[in-house]
């Protein structure tokens, strides 16, 4: 995939520019760019696919449409699990730039919901641009399910007592865009659609910089960082195996949500 070569997977369109930007698109817009077991793996493809296309020489990370960034797995997927206590498989482990070991910059434009698994993404980027009615939230205790991979994320990106707040509270409360960028989540406020204009501005500069040493600088802020990151994500699996309800407790509660929240 190089020069102004496009391509499209089970849920994920991406796009390589003249400027060295890779546009990626998660684009399940009637699922709100919910990923399932499909678009996750081709997510993962197009992070391995990208380690070995010099002409990509940075990233931008968006969802379809306007409505939803990303909201995570979606609930219709099912995922396979080993009978042991001590596993757990979680497609979304996979799914980031990161885990795929890609060094090049990424940079998450979001558009309207972001929420769950969405932090897995976004713990996984470099910074994220956001437009003004983008909104954050993490539904996992409402549900009865323990918030562990990406309360790790959301734990290095955002003050402690604020990444507390949003995993605690689950879907009574969703964080504004503009508290999102007053605390460090977000690093720039756009209008409304405006974000992946922003993202794509902010990518292009990036990418006409030498990309051995942006590669080289990528790994110095992640290194600065990444001993508290392993720990925790490697305490996730028996964690949820532990506090998480059966599948159908949680059903149950989300068959019965409350649809109303507090925006702040």
């Amino acid at each position: 995939m190089s020069g102004e070569e496009g391509h499209r997977g089970p849920g994920v369109r991406a796009e390589v520019r003249a400027d060295g930007v890779a546009l990626v698109t998660l684009d399940r817009p009637e699922r709100h760019n919910a990923l399932d077991l499909a678009a996750a793996a081709e997510l993962a493809r197009v992070w391995h696919r990208f380690r070995f296309d010099d002409a990509v020489r940075a990233v931008v990370l968006t969802g379809a449409g306007d409505r939803a960034f990303c909201t995570g797995i979606d609930r219709s997927a099912a995922v396979p699990q080993p009978g042991s206590p001590y596993s757990l498989d979680d497609p979304l482990r996979t799914a980031g730039p990161k885990s795929a070991d890609l060094w090049k910059p990424v940079v998450a434009a979001v558009n309207g919901m972001a929420c769950g698994g969405a932090f897995y993404l976004l713990g996984e980027a470099e910074f994220a641009v956001a437009a003004e009615d983008a909104t954050f939230f993490d539904p996992h205790t409402t549900y009865g399910m323990v918030s562990a991979y990406e309360t790790v994320h959301m734990a290095q990106r955002m003050p402690f007592g604020e990444a507390a707040r949003l995993a605690l509270m689950g879907t009574a409360e969703r964080l504004s865009a503009r508290r999102a960028y007053e605390i460090g989540l977000v690093s720039e406020l756009t209008p409304p659609g405006g974000a992946v204009a922003a993202a794509l501005r902010a990518a292009a500069v990036i990418a006409a910089c030498p990309t051995e040493a942006v590669q080289g600088t990528v790994r110095a802020l992640w290194a600065a960082k990444e001993a508290t990151r392993e720990r925790g994500l490697s305490l996730a699996p028996h964690l949820i195996a532990l506090g998480n309800l059966p599948p159908e407790d949680q059903a149950r509660l989300f068959a019965s949500r409350d649809r109303s929240h507090r925006l702040r």
